[in-house]
């Protein structure tokens, strides 16, 4: 009974020291195991079950996976004296762990080389090339504009100050933003390699002009909106008066063909008419003599009216005779 009573607690000590010297990695870790600050052995960077000296040994873990950089937007003179806000990012990751420990230790130290190393890249790519080599990719011809029919060949990127569009436009992309991401990829990736840091990637996320020329850019753009609309708005009131002219151009027509057969139909019964009172008139010509000559009466004598004949007058001739 007192040997049970002895060895719980040989039994509780020594599971505590198989705890304090057993240690695992997943697979997105890597460990370098360090006695008293100095790295023991290589590290480990399969994922396990491993061991160390308890109390004395400490297992420090790194990350196996991707990290991100992301660097403060700066402002950076272009080579064609454009001064442009620039924002890039880069992907990284630990490929030696011993190494990593030995110079920068943890991801913060890491973070402050990394802005030291890409950040001067950047700059010195960018400042050695003209603006439009970080803007596009190729010398594809840029129709957006000129679909509306606005000329802006003299527009590489769409907006433009007036002082050095000229310049940019006599400048072909000869490099590219592509092969400029690709360049400040390869100068900083060997000097990061000394921290046991592999660079893996490295783009531009956003370029834009300072402050003091985005306004004149902003108002370019406006303008340029302006003209396109104005050129919409133009052709729209020349097809309304197109279409108004050959709508009122048509209703004429209509009108003057209605006109003419109206006025064909009416001369057709006039004459029809004539020939019909001919034909009964000249059966007895004192009687339409007469007839007419009431149609004198009614139209020329009423009560407004005065009218004075003599006797003799031939418009006085069937009244006498009535008498």
């Amino acid at each position: 009974m007192n040997k049970i009573k002895f060895l719980w607690p040989l039994a509780a000590l020594v599971f505590f020291v198989f705890i304090s010297s057993a240690y695992t990695i997943s697979e997105t870790e890597q460990v370098v195991v360090t006695q008293f600050g100095k790295p023991v052995g290589e590290a480990h960077t399969q994922p396990g079950l491993y061991f160390k000296v308890p109390f004395i040994q400490t297992a420090n873990y790194f990350p196996k996976n991707l990290l991100e950089w992301d660097g403060d937007p700066g402002q950076i003179p272009t080579k064609d004296k454009t001064f442009i806000w620039v924002d890039a990012f880069a992907r990284w990751r630990i490929v030696d762990p011993l190494k990593y420990l030995e110079t920068v230790n943890n991801e913060q130290s890491a973070m402050a080389r990394l802005d030291d190393i890409i950040d001067p890249a950047v700059r010195n790519f960018l400042t050695s090339n003209h603006l439009i080599e970080s803007v596009r990719m190729s010398n594809r011809k840029l129709d957006t504009f000129e679909d509306f029919g606005v000329d802006n060949s003299a527009n590489p990127i769409g907006l433009q100050d007036e002082e050095n569009q000229d310049k940019r436009q006599q400048s072909p992309v000869n490099i590219g933003r592509a092969k400029i991401a690709a360049g400040i990829l390869g100068a900083a990736r060997p000097k990061l390699a000394g921290f046991g840091i592999e660079l893996v990637d490295v783009k531009i996320k956003r370029i834009n002009y300072v402050e003091e020329v985005r306004d004149s850019v902003y108002g370019r753009m406006i303008a340029e909106r302006k003209q396109i609309a104005e050129k919409f708005r133009s052709e729209g009131r020349g097809e309304a008066s197109k279409i108004e002219g050959e709508t009122e151009k048509a209703l004429k027509q209509i009108t003057s063909e209605a006109y003419r057969s109206a006025q064909e139909i009416m001369g057709k019964a006039d004459g029809e008419a004539t020939r019909i009172y001919a034909d009964a008139f000249n059966r007895d010509p004192e009687f339409y003599s007469f007839f007419k000559t009431l149609e004198i009466y009614k139209e020329t004598l009423d009560k407004e009216n005065s009218l004075i004949l003599t006797t003799e007058s031939e418009l006085f001739r069937y009244l006498k005779e009535h008498k």
